[in-house]
């Protein structure tokens, strides 16, 4: 499947959620991951993400699709880290 992930934590966070969610998904811009994740991997993300956040006071939203070509992806400026397609 195919997911976005954004999320919005204390600053104090941000380098160990960012660090973490590297491992398992291509970094888009500041708080915006993306990429194809198997559902036991993204498990696993929604699992490491639960321990490393305030659930008080940070957010994350996880959008999911069943492929990429389901999302019209359009980006309006300088694309921040762009992923090149390997075959």
């Amino acid at each position: 499947m195919y997911v976005i992930l954004v999320y919005d934590v204390e600053q104090e966070r941000v380098a160990k959620v960012c660090k973490f969610l590297r491992r398992y998904l291509h970094w888009v811009q500041n708080s915006v991951f993306e990429g194809e994740i198997t559902e036991a991997k993204l498990e696993r993300v929604k699992s490491g993400l639960g321990k490393l956040i305030d659930s008080e006071t940070d957010s994350v939203y996880l959008y999911q699709a069943r492929d990429e070509k389901w999302i019209d992806k359009e980006i309006l400026g300088q694309e921040r880290n762009p992923t090149d397609t390997l075959i």
